[in-house]
């Protein structure tokens, strides 16, 4: 733990002497954010009951754009320190293997909590209330804690194996949009059937509609066993896909 909290040490300085990075990255959900609320939410709310805050339905999906978002970064970092021999030269030393993945992870994971808290404080200055408690709040955030560690094994991949630098940040693009195909802005119901059925079977809308149960403080029923199992699921498998391909490559 010591020589991965050194190595953690080093990209958090890289991070707070750039600090761009996080206000970029949270620029464009916040855009998402007001554009919804105050060009499209009048038209939207009808659809969702007139006692419905549209900023807090709609928050947990831009909560999950701005993760999509942010670990685009931890895969160009990556790329960064395969190109310039960062890994090879950790190989010479004694550090476990896994010190540098889980030193990038753990990054990725303050980066974009820093993110979400951000984001957070604009929308409460929008009209964001909720009425969760506690306990309520640690789930929540500890949803998004187990959704931002499975995406960043996801960018673990191509911060190892791309060939150029767009091609490490650009696999993150499909899942930013993600959510607009969900009940992240909009109930299923309102969708096509074809579109519909992929909405609400894929991982965004589980994991919306328990963050949102979840901030206003109502019963999550076993939507949140399908949120954990996609986040946990999908994370073991890139954790195993991201430490094949490190042996491989580096």
């Amino acid at each position: 733990m010591g020589k991965t909290g050194v190595l953690f040490g080093r990209l958090m300085r890289h991070i707070l002497r750039s600090p761009d990075t996080i206000i970029t990255v949270a620029m464009v959900p916040i855009a998402m954010m007001l554009l919804f609320v105050y060009v499209f939410g009048g038209a939207i709310k009808p659809s969702l009951g007139e006692n419905v805050n549209y900023v807090s339905y709609m928050l947990p999906g831009i909560l999950l754009m701005a993760i999509a978002s942010g670990i685009s970064y931890t895969a160009f970092r990556m790329y960064g320190d395969r190109e310039k021999g960062i890994f090879q030269r950790l190989r010479s030393m004694p550090i476990p293997r896994s010190a540098a993945l889980w030193a990038h992870v753990l990054t990725s994971l303050v980066s974009n909590m820093l993110t979400v808290a951000i984001i957070f404080a604009v929308a409460l200055l929008m009209g964001f209330r909720s009425g969760a408690g506690i306990l309520e709040w640690l789930a929540a955030i500890g949803i998004l804690t187990l959704f931002t560690l499975a995406l960043t094994w996801v960018a673990v991949v191509p911060g190892i194996t791309a060939k150029t630098v767009e091609g490490a940040s650009a696999f993150s693009y499909p899942l930013m949009f993600l959510p607009f195909i969900s009940s992240a802005f909009v109930p299923t119901e309102t969708m096509p059937a074809a579109i519909r059925w992929f909405a609400e079977n894929q991982p965004v809308t589980s994991i919306v509609d328990t963050v949102r149960a979840l901030l206003n403080g109502q019963a999550v029923g076993s939507g949140i066993w399908v949120a954990l199992a996609w986040c946990v699921g999908v994370g073991a498998a890139f954790w195993a896909l991201a430490v094949r391909a490190y042996r491989r490559n580096v």
